[in-house]
């Protein structure tokens, strides 16, 4: 209780000093994502956003990848972009840190985001990650550990959750959803498990209609697709289907009582951006910690069966994977 409270203050003095500043100022980490250039464009060029009042991106550390080359040649153009609209490019993360409030840990290498994150948990200053959180389960659970360490709010999502249709599926507004088929690109990025890099916005997807508890999993490849099948603890399942050749589309049919209801799609980064500025102002994530590591035990699990010709994975044996390879990492970063 008394933890609790320490949070609530900390939170509230973040909140009060915030507003009493003309604007929130936020820095940008990595600019090797067209989510930079397109959150840069929502705040600081589009006038007529509203919701994006009282904000601004004054600076950005660029770096970013620099071994994925589809994201690495971004780098300089992205750069030239962001400029344009008022930002300033700075030289290291710490002396981004110096400059604003938040964070937007934009880097598309999901594997940079541990050591990137914690110098932003060390500086107290409230953060969102894009997506992938982290690389592998491990890490995930990892960034979560020292955000706490450090009492600082992170949150972190796809932005398919966002999609209007999505959130009324989620909020129950077509009646309760017994099962959920979805589907989304699966781009195999090497330095990354699968899923992890692309795939995570359909099983994000899946979650946003079917909320944690999936206890196991199992797997069937083709060159064509990857079929992935969870049984939820209550007796739903759902499947996502990663798709590797064919039209790069997003989507799904959620299954209730009664019909079947058609699963949203890409709706743009606005959606998304408007929750994180709320998450800016109010230090609290609108999604939990469990329900973001679960999605990626699922994807871990997802791996092993695969790798097992499909066997079935449960997320328990998959979780404790994990949390020794997340161990590890805390150990190295608290030495």
């Amino acid at each position: 209780m008394k933890n609790k409270l320490c949070l609530l203050l900390i939170l509230l003095s973040f909140v009060l000093n915030i507003h009493a500043q003309k604007s929130i100022r936020i820095g940008i980490i990595g600019l090797d994502t067209s989510h930079s250039v397109a959150f840069t464009d929502l705040i600081n060029g589009d006038k007529d956003n509203a919701f994006a009042k009282g904000f601004k991106i004054v600076a950005a550390y660029p770096y970013g990848s620099k071994t994925i080359e589809s994201s690495a040649k971004r780098i300089p153009g992205y750069i030239k972009k962001v400029e344009q609209q008022g930002v300033e490019i700075v030289s290291s993360i710490t002396e981004l840190l110096d400059k604003v409030d938040c964070v937007l840990l934009e880097t598309n290498d999901g594997r940079l985001h541990l050591e990137q994150a914690i110098e932003v948990f060390k500086a107290g200053k409230i953060c969102y990650i894009d997506k992938p959180i982290g690389s592998t389960l491990g890490e995930a659970i990892a960034i979560f550990e020292m955000a706490e360490k450090y009492k600082v709010p992170i949150f972190s999502s796809s932005a398919l959750r966002y999609s209007p249709q999505n959130q009324k599926l989620r909020n129950g507004e077509f009646g309760k959803i017994i099962g959920a088929d979805c589907y989304s690109p699966h781009k195999v990025e090497p330095t990354h498990p699968d899923f992890g890099f692309y795939g995570i916005h359909g099983i994000e997807t899946l979650y946003t209609l079917m909320g944690t508890g999936c206890e196991s999993v199992n797997r069937m490849s083709s060159e064509d697709a990857d079929i992935v099948v969870g049984r939820w603890k209550d007796g739903r399942i759902g499947t996502f289907r990663g798709i590797k050749k064919g039209p790069a589309i997003y989507g799904g049919t959620a299954f209730g009582t009664k019909k079947a209801i058609e699963v949203g799609g890409y709706q743009g980064y606005k959606v998304l951006l408007e929750q994180i500025l709320i998450f800016f102002q109010t230090g609290i994530s609108p999604i939990s910690r469990e329900e973001t590591i679960e999605i990626f035990t699922f994807m871990k699990a997802s791996n092993m069966s695969k790798a097992e010709k499909g066997r079935i994975v449960t997320l328990e044996e998959a979780y404790q994977k994990g949390w020794k390879d997340a161990r590890k990492l805390i150990k190295t970063y608290n030495k």
